[in-house]
């Protein structure tokens, strides 16, 4: 009989793309969305909590990484045939649940959630395929007052966790803007501009040409959106380039242009620096780009109404500001679309300052609910990266610190284990975070460096001895970690890290310790 083939061992290894967190990580994270819901719910939004999983059919927006499998999500067949896939973000499932739910909601809805997504998307550096996003939306409203008190929202949750006024500033745009700035040079709303159908120079009749050369037939907006998009990173003249004949790259490969005219190429640059000194000015020289457009018209009104509303609450520019240059997002927003940008420096991987940049957005999307009720439903909402955002707070030294442990009680007398978790219950009902040491008591130097490795601050020691006297010792590791770095031996006489107290006191004796430690 042949001998049976031992099955190997499962490796030990964190499925690729994405990452374990640890205590410290999953604290930083829960004190910083619980500073954010607090400002959500003081707004008067409810919070919702959805499932991780909806039916293909749903999510109906698949993401663009066509390479991957399900084109970017991870999706099953159930029992019964039906797609389910695990959510990629926040905003499709609020959707479904809006339609499925509405004549149970109020109107307008106002929610927030915050949870993790998943993304079957190649991973990278910092690039992960599960994430965490915090959402906070209204549903059921047109009113511009919404999209202006979702940004005083966003403003506000930025600051409490602790992101300062001036390293900060939430950025409006309004899709309809750039909406009329195409209209005016012949793009409409589907995939157009046919050059054939344009009133063009010669120069535009040549390139028309090379266009029938290489079969193309028509620019679509999202091409032209693509490349407006790219302003931030390739500036005035190299979108102007992307948007006509192409450009070569930093590592030297052609990149072909959209194809559009000089003229259109300008009258799109002139949209996306128009930003003036004032509101004002800004807003004029918007209604300047969009010309006689009724679309660009509407945009550019929204934006006043917005800035009007900001006003009258005291957000002023330096912390809400009208920017042409928002393009993020605009082909899937409907009108006002915005983006939180932290201003201040940090180091790249070679050591070059550059700015932090984006750590949210959002907009208007008035077309999401539609697919499940065939009737358009006004939303508008913000998404926070969770990541990016605990990310700027450890740049600015507000996080990352390290973690504070339990009080350890040790165990000196095995046979005692009652008195120890008699001592233990009193600290826990006080209040005050706190385990006794459950390893092998023989040893007590490796409980001290068990407390070392959990970051205890405290160590409570109560030998045969103590208990006799009715006394308990305790030590204070912080202290004593700071005293071993720097301390002379007369600083130790002086500062003592272990000091006796009254088994009655304990409770008293170690919250004291504590507030020494954290004063």
């Amino acid at each position: 009989m042949a001998k049976q083939k031992k099955q190997p061992r499962p490796k030990a290894e964190t499925p690729k793309g994405f990452r374990d967190y640890f205590g410290a990580d999953v604290e930083e994270r829960r004190q910083m969305l619980d500073a954010i819901a607090g400002v959500y719910h003081r707004y008067g939004f409810d919070a919702l909590e959805s499932s991780g999983v909806e039916t293909v059919e749903a999510l109906g927006k698949f993401l663009p990484d066509v390479d991957r499998p399900n084109e970017g999500v991870f999706a099953w067949q159930d029992e019964d045939d039906t797609w389910m896939a695990l959510r990629y973000d926040l905003t499709a499932p609020l959707a479904r649940v809006y339609a499925q739910h509405r004549n149970d909601l109020p109107t307008p809805y106002r929610r927030y959630a915050m949870g993790p997504v998943w993304r079957n998307e190649k991973p990278g550096p910092g690039r992960y395929r599960q994430f965490y996003q915090c959402d906070a939306d209204t549903v059921g409203t047109a009113s511009m007052a919404a999209d202006a008190e979702i940004c005083a929202m966003l403003s506000d949750a930025l600051e409490v966790v602790g992101i300062p006024r001036g390293d900060y500033v939430v950025r409006i745009n309004n899709r309809k803007v750039l909406n009329g700035v195409l209209e005016s040079i012949g793009l409409s709303e589907d995939l157009l501009l046919n050059p054939r159908d344009m009133s063009v120079s010669e120069a535009a009749e040549a390139l028309y040409s090379e266009m029938v050369r290489k079969n193309i037939e028509k620019i679509s907006r999202e091409d032209v959106l693509r490349q407006v998009d790219k302003f931030d990173k390739a500036g005035e003249a190299g979108v102007r380039e992307l948007l006509t004949d192409g450009r070569q790259d930093a590592s030297g490969a052609f990149i072909d242009g959209v194809g559009l005219t000089v003229e259109a190429a300008d009258r799109i640059i002139q949209f996306l620096t128009s930003k003036g000194d004032t509101t004002a000015a800004t807003l004029d020289n918007l209604a300047a780009a969009v010309g006689d457009s009724l679309s660009g018209q509407e945009g550019v009104n929204e934006l006043r109404q917005i800035a009007n509303l900001l006003a009258a609450q005291g957000y002023g520019p330096e912390r809400i500001v009208i920017d042409p240059s928002v393009v993020r997002g605009l082909g899937y927003y409907t009108g006002p679309v915005f983006e939180a940008e932290l201003t201040f420096e940090i180091l790249d991987d070679k050591g070059r300052p550059r700015q932090f940049g984006s750590v949210a957005g959002g907009g208007r999307y008035d077309d999401l609910v539609a697919r499940f009720t065939g009737q358009t439903v006004p939303a508008v909402g913000v998404s926070i990266g969770v990541d990016r955002l605990l990310a700027a707070l450890r740049e600015k030294g507000r996080m990352g610190g390290i973690a504070q442990g339990p009080v350890v009680v040790t165990v000196m007398d095995r046979d005692r284990m009652a008195d120890y978790q008699s001592m233990v219950a009193e600290l826990r009902n006080a209040g005050i975070r706190a385990e006794v040491y459950l390893g092998n008591p023989k040893n007590f130097g490796n409980q001290m460096k068990y407390a070392d490795r959990r970051g205890s601050p405290i160590a409570v020691i109560e030998g045969g001895d103590e208990k006799e006297k009715g006394v308990v010792q305790l030590k204070d590791l912080i202290l004593g970690a700071k005293i071993a770095e720097s301390a002379t031996l007369e600083e130790w006489k002086d500062r003592p890290s272990q000091i006796e107290v009254s088994r009655a006191d304990l409770v008293a004796e170690v919250r004291k310790m504590l507030d020494d430690q954290n004063a």
